[in-house]
């Protein structure tokens, strides 16, 4: 329950530090991890300083030296252990502790299996997606560097690196890469990079060493920060055999940091060898396009309408004459035969025509209807009648017959 208190009615120091007391006892004891960064022995009593591997938090713990030696020899600086311990404030000076029963010192196998499960809660996530890594640009403006101060893998990285392309820019960030202090210095160093608009790519380099050494580059808050960059991050952690759960989330692994430098930038003679022989493919396929148009217009100029154009056009004229001269003696023949053919044909009407009968003396007898008079029985005595000649008619009667 909250403490009411007022400016009027307040409460003296030990009612407050007795009840933190009181909160506190009702933790009871408790199993806690975090790494020994100070040890101090004075008598039958031990202090360190218990501290968290991410977080800059510490606590002091406290125990019988007995305690201490029972957990054996790999209880020193920078090792991670669990402590079963109950929570004790202080009254009198108002500190807060942590009173040891037993501690264990969590042993590689025990860290091996840890990191293995937080693999898998992180791939079930999808952080380790290739569709999440993002490609390096082709030639950054500025590389940010996270690595030990002085260190041989700042030295391969900026070598190799100026080495490959001598204009590349660095900004270089110096952190503690192992020990206590590791996580949280390359996490603000991560964040302080990514900010910069300046910075294409990021390169997390450390030189090889133990897994424990290694162990930072697993923890799962940098990895998550990693994660969470903007810009494209490079990790270059150890040799080609140790693999920190840094490599599964970057969007580039480098098997070394000399491997890092190779792969954020260009090497300058291979893009000159790259540029000249593009060059030089450029000026062949230009030569050639040159040469087969060059050929192209020579052998359309070889060609006779273009060598000699009025031979073309005389001999075009002669052919146009040709066809005219043959089509006019079509012509001709053609109306040669039609005119044979009609007085052929005139001939033919006037033979057969009833007017030339008549000249040659023949006569048409008709009756004043118009018919014609076949038999001289069929005309009766006094019928008048036409006779038609070539050259008029006449009108007469039937006076007398004659049969045959």
């Amino acid at each position: 329950m909250a403490m009411e208190t007022t400016a009027e009615s307040p409460v003296p120091v030990r009612t407050v530090l007795q009840a933190v007391s009181g909160w506190i006892g009702k933790l009871g004891r408790i199993w806690v991890e975090g790494q020994i960064t100070d040890i101090n022995a004075r008598g039958g009593t031990v202090y360190v300083t218990l501290r968290d591997p991410v977080a800059n938090m510490s606590v002091r713990v406290v125990g019988p030296r007995a305690v201490f030696e029972a957990a054996g020899p790999a209880v020193t600086d920078g090792a991670r252990v669990v402590v079963h311990a109950k929570p004790d404030f202080w009254i009198n000076r108002g500190t807060f502790s942590l009173s040891v029963l037993e501690v264990r010192p969590v042993g590689v196998g025990e860290l091996l299996a840890r990191l293995e499960r937080l693999k898998q809660v992180l791939a079930s996530e999808g952080l380790f997606r290739p569709e999440r890594k993002r490609p390096l640009p082709f030639l950054p403006g500025k590389i940010g560097l996270i690595c030990g101060r002085d260190s041989d893998a700042e030295h391969d990285v900026l070598q190799n690196a100026r080495r490959r392309w001598p204009a590349v820019a660095f900004r270089v960030e110096n952190t503690a890469v192992q020990g206590s202090y590791a996580v949280g210095e390359v996490m603000e160093a991560l964040r302080t990079l990514d900010a910069d608009p300046e910075i294409d790519v990021i390169i997390i380099a450390r030189g090889g060493g133990a897994m424990e050494d290694l162990l930072p580059f697993s923890d799962e808050a940098l990895v998550r920060a990693v994660s969470a960059a903007r810009t494209p991050v490079v990790s270059a952690i150890g040799h080609e055999q140790d693999a920190p759960i840094l490599d599964l989330v970057a969007d580039v692994r480098a098997s070394t940091p000399t491997d890092a430098a190779k792969k954020a930038v260009p090497d300058v003679r291979e893009q000159l060898q790259l540029v000249r022989q593009l060059r030089d493919r450029g000026r062949r396929c230009l030569a050639g396009a040159v040469e087969r148009e060059l050929a192209w217009l020579k052998a359309v100029r070889s060609r006779p309408a273009l060598a000699d154009p009025v031979r073309e056009i005389e001999r075009q004229s002669e052919q146009v004459a040709a066809l005219r001269d043959r089509a006019r003696r079509c012509l001709s023949s053609a109306l040669d035969r039609a005119g044979d053919e009609l007085s052929h044909t005139r001939a033919r009407l006037l033979a057969l025509s009833p007017a030339a009968t008549l000249e040659r003396g023949y006569a048409i007898v008709q009756r004043e209807d118009g018919a014609v008079v076949r038999e001289a029985a069929a005309v009766k005595d006094g019928e008048p009648l036409q006779v038609r000649l070539a050259d008029g008619r006449l009108g007469v009667a039937v006076t007398e017959r004659e049969g045959s």
